[in-house]
């Protein structure tokens, strides 16, 4: 164990993956961590079976002397009875993202699962890493490697900041390093599907038929394609179908007619839990539905479009789609009952017939 003196942390290298610690032989709880871009000097310390860690600052800002110093000082308020207030040492991004994901209330499975799959794919070399190690200048690097797909960039680095936050309502850390982040443009399509008579017949033609249900439906009812997806017999009434947890965070009930149980006919019996079962699937659900010229998002749009084009009102349309209102009062006070919201759903499905070329379902 060397004594940690400017000549040593100058050459001390940085690390390829992870953090390399350097402890000093003679201050008992001064370490220099050497990081894959910065080495910062940390005073450290177990007290009462946890570590309780003090970031003193960067080298070579901070020099090996004054660390020395200020790691003295740390050493005598500690052993006055400071430490019971000194800083835990900060989580690494797999541990605080692990207590995110953990938390009883998040607001979906498919958004558990894709902050995972984000932080696996193109922040694994971060998951080691504690998060006061992890600088504006990383983020900001990892945001334009990331440019030639602006939503994923945008998209895993905000999840990032979510869990920082998160964090940081138990750690003593700054805010969140992606203040620094210019974030890219992002264009929604918008798309709907024009010509649903020419959908009809792609619709018609898929090999699956329980993929042709499943575009039917989200057709009919402007679900999300992971809400569809995972739907349960359980969740489906005579009356409505119930979602227990959606993208706001809340349970869902949308009112049905007719022509969505005879939508669901054709997969009536494939499984006693799965209304779109799939053996293959490790879920038991299918989850990649054979692609068409038409998103799942462009069917949800083409539901509110041509619901708005045959009279419904906007903010009803928003009901029928689960959209959270912008109105303090449409949160918190009006809830429309599913009678309420019947009639507008018949009008939706009716012009949806009209246009799909059907008088009536069959």
């Amino acid at each position: 164990m060397p004594k940690l003196t400017e000549t040593y942390a100058r050459k001390v290298r940085h690390s390829t993956s992870g953090t390399d610690k350097h402890w000093d032989s003679e201050v008992k709880g001064l370490v220099l961590f050497s990081g894959k871009r910065s080495k910062t000097w940390y005073f450290q310390k177990d007290v009462g079976g946890r570590t309780k860690r003090v970031m003193i600052g960067r080298f070579p800002t901070i020099t090996a002397e004054v660390a020395r110093l200020t790691a003295m000082g740390l050493v005598l308020e500690m052993g006055r009875g400071a430490g019971k207030t000194m800083q835990i040492g900060a989580p690494t991004l797999q541990e605080a993202m692990e207590v995110y994901l953990a938390r009883p209330k998040l607001r979906s499975d498919s958004h558990r699962q894709g902050l995972r799959q984000q932080f696996e794919r193109h922040l694994g070399d971060w998951l080691r890493l504690p998060l006061d190690e992890i600088t504006k200048r990383m983020v900001v690097e990892r945001h334009q490697a990331l440019s030639d797909r602006p939503s994923t960039a945008n998209h895993t680095l905000k999840y990032f900041r979510t869990v920082w936050n998160h964090a940081r309502r138990v750690h003593d850390l700054p805010e969140a390093p992606t203040m620094a982040i210019e974030w890219f443009q992002e264009t929604p399509s918008g798309s709907i599907i024009e010509d649903l008579r020419e959908w009809r017949r792609v619709v018609e033609n898929l090999q699956n038929p329980i993929h042709r249900v499943y575009y039917e439906l989200i057709l009919y009812t402007g679900f999300r394609k992971t809400e569809a997806l995972t739907l349960e017999w359980k969740h489906i009434h005579e009356d409505r179908i119930h979602l227990p947890m959606t993208k706001n965070g809340r349970s869902f009930d949308l009112p049905i007619l007719q022509v969505h149980h005879e939508i669901l006919a054709p997969v009536r019996g494939l499984s006693r839990k799965w209304v779109f079962p799939s053996p293959k699937a490790a879920s038991g659900h299918i989850s990649k539905p054979e692609r068409m010229k038409w998103s799942p998002h462009a069917h949800r749009r083409t539901f509110a479009t041509v619901a708005m084009e045959a009279g419904v009102l906007e903010e009803v349309v928003g009901r029928l789609l689960n959209h959270t209102p912008l109105s303090i009062t449409g949160q918190r006070y009006v809830k429309p009952s599913l009678d309420a919201l019947r009639p507008q759903m018949e009008v939706a499905c009716s012009a949806l017939q009209s246009r799909v070329g059907l008088s009536e379902h069959g």
